[in-house]
């Protein structure tokens, strides 16, 4: 980091009337009037001397050096900067990212000398990771640098139109069936039954899921204002994921039931408590001893939190719900919703071509 601090200089002015006060801004001579010669003492001019360099030192403190290095950025600069917006999850994964791709790959390097070409190769190169991965990669490049011209490291944005390698392998966007659904439910007991159906049938993420209390689950609906996210408890993943979340009649079945074992519990316990009761049972526990092999012995091993969330956006569009419902019932925005979580089935989509072929035919 550049560190150029000065004291400026206090001097009389030609005629030996004035105290003239000189310093260096921006690469240029400044200088101001201190104050008469006969009212003012050299002291008192230099004080109010260092007024007046003092908040260009602090910016002077504060500013980049030219040739900072990547790792340097990224500690320093980049990190600091946008932990002020990103929830702990979102800074913990992007960090181990940006760490493990980036900065071992460009640790060492001017932040300046990087070119668009060897970005883009840098992303190619990475081909054989996840879509998603790379694309997060593509989108840190282009924070970083946006950063880095708003600070005027560099005068150009290397990283402005890079693109994601098409090589890169994309998810499957794989969802249930209303047929497979109720085969997965059949093979479960209830507590795995139960957590389940809020994936499925009311829409909720896994650590929403895991960080319900009694206390909050109503008659009609859940009160979302807690996740578990590697065994912490934090706030929703969003804004809009603070919310209500409405329940089927089929789901208070389950959760009536689930509840009447320990009718004793106190409103602040984990709806879903590991065998200590103090903590909720971790999503990796439950998934691994109690919901996967079941699923796998019966061929639905494929199905997993993704499949389950995605499930309940699609199934909900072939019912013909409106979409904005299913995005505030799931927490997020209504883009979100349709362009991430739901997919269409064949079906649907034959129905569709029919529709306008008979229209036209008609």
């Amino acid at each position: 980091m550049r560190k150029r601090f000065q004291n400026g200089r206090v001097v009389k002015s030609s005629d030996g009337r004035y105290w003239i006060g000189k310093w260096l801004e921006d690469g240029r001579d400044r200088s101001k009037v201190l104050g008469k010669v006969a009212k003012v003492t050299k002291t008192k001019a230099r004080e109010e001397m260092a007024k007046v360099v003092k908040p260009i030192n602090e910016r002077a403190a504060n500013a980049i050096a030219p040739n900072v290095t990547v790792e340097d950025f990224v500690d320093k600069v980049y990190l600091p900067f946008y932990r002020r917006s990103w929830k702990r999850s979102t800074a913990m994964t992007n960090k181990d990212r940006i760490k493990h791709h980036i900065v071992s790959e460009f640790g060492s390097r001017e932040l300046r000398t990087l070119t668009r070409d060897e970005l883009q190769k840098f992303l190619e190169a990475r081909a054989s990771l996840s879509f998603s991965t790379t694309d997060h990669l593509r989108w840190d490049l282009k924070q970083m640098f946006d950063l880095a011209q708003a600070d005027g490291i560099v005068a150009k944005h290397p990283a402005l139109i890079l693109f994601t390698p098409r090589e890169c392998k994309r998810p499957d966007h794989r969802y249930m069936t209303m047929k497979e659904v109720q085969d997965v439910l059949k093979l479960l007991e209830l507590r795995e039954r139960l957590i389940v159906k809020l994936a499925v049938l009311v829409g909720m993420r896994p650590g929403e899921i895991f960080g319900l209390r009694r206390g909050r689950v109503g008659e009609c609906s859940v009160r979302i204002q807690e996740r578990i996210y590697r065994g912490d408890v934090d706030t929703p993943k969003t804004v809009k994921s603070v919310r209500f979340a409405a329940l089927s009649a089929t789901v208070r079945e389950d959760l009536d039931q689930w509840l009447s074992r320990d009718p004793d519990g106190r409103p602040d316990h984990w709806l879903f408590p590991s065998e200590k009761m103090s903590k909720p049972i971790s999503k990796d526990n439950a998934v691994r001893r109690y919901i996967r092999p079941k699923l796998e012995a019966a061929g639905y091993g494929w199905v997993d939190f993704h499949v389950m969330r995605r499930t309940h956006s699609s199934l909900m569009r072939e019912l013909g719900v409106d979409p904005k419902v299913v995005a505030d019932q799931q927490g997020h925005t209504l883009d979100v919703n349709l362009n991430v979580y739901t997919e269409t089935s064949l079906e649907s989509r034959i129905d569709a071509v029919e529709t306008l072929g008979s229209a036209l035919i008609n």
